[in-house]
């Protein structure tokens, strides 16, 4: 089996109805999961580095009944999109994903896990009319900075990966809980066999940036993290931002999100999109 047809064996995993949509956009076309009423409010959902849409299958079961639910590949990453230029910056990613929603007929509720949450966070900074919500799970480089030890059990999969090497970083940060073998699978083929480009290095925002997020926004912590504090997490999110509300996944680790737990992930990112809904 290849990357692609690994691809394809997690997407299955999206509820009946799924389609795959292509969106042009300057950066390349991007590929995007879709599924639910097409007038329904908009969800898009951003994948963690390396981890593609089809990590979202679970969310998107609970949710695709009342809302329109959308996953894009971001280009450059393991995933279905192609790419014409490489980002370079957070800005550069931002303007794609501006791209993205004005595509979709925008604005959208927003939720990221992991990168994917840093690059919401960026977004509703820089283009908060855009958005209606925003809902960040696990938020890496966002309100805490990432533990030394997470840093250098991922460096060898990362510098020199092979399969036995992501595979025992995840075993490691999840505690062994076992993840769709699946979705396992195209992680670990994407991070070996994809031809992506680099990495973007992030910066956390400043504190003074986030007491401007006018934005409702939920920050869904894993209790169990390895990736960074949960505790600070959650403690500096409440108090650098007046519009966050937390939520914690007691059992949740780092890499189980979004795969496991996906009923109370999805349950929360559904309230919160229902308060912070117009009207």
């Amino acid at each position: 089996m290849d990357f692609g047809t690994s691809y394809d064996v997690a997407a299955a995993r999206w509820p009946a109805g799924t389609t795959s949509l292509w969106i042009e956009t300057s950066w390349g076309h991007t590929h995007v999961l879709a599924v639910g009423p097409s007038e329904a409010p908009a969800v898009l959902l951003l994948h963690g580095d390396g981890a593609t849409a089809t990590a979202w299958a679970g969310i998107a079961s609970v949710l695709a009944d009342r809302f329109r639910v959308l996953a894009p590949d971001q280009p450059g990453t393991p995933g279905r999109s192609g790419v014409s230029r490489r980002f370079r910056s957070t800005p550069d990613m931002t303007a794609w994903l501006d791209e993205l929603v004005d595509a979709l007929g925008g604005p959208v509720h927003l939720a990221g896990h992991s990168a994917g949450a840093h690059l919401a966070l960026s977004a509703a900074l820089e283009r908060p009319l855009r958005l209606t919500s925003l809902a960040l799970l696990d938020p890496t480089a966002c309100f805490a900075g990432f533990r030394p030890r997470y840093l250098l059990r991922a460096l060898p999969s990362l510098v020199r990966p092979t399969p036995a090497r992501v595979r025992r970083f995840l075993d490691w940060e999840t505690g062994g809980r076992p993840v769709d073998p699946a979705w396992r699978d195209v992680y670990v083929r994407g991070a070996t066999e994809f031809a992506r480009t680099p990495i973007v290095a992030t910066r956390r925002p400043r504190p003074a940036a986030l007491a401007r997020l006018d934005l409702p926004t939920l920050v869904v912590v894993a209790g169990l993290s390895r990736a960074h504090d949960p505790a600070r997490v959650a403690r500096n999110a409440t108090a650098w931002s007046p519009r966050v509300t937390v939520a914690q996944i007691a059992a949740a680790t780092h890499h189980t999100m979004p795969l496991l737990d996906a009923p109370e992930i999805a349950a929360a990112i559904r309230d919160h999109v229902v308060r912070s809904s117009p009207g």
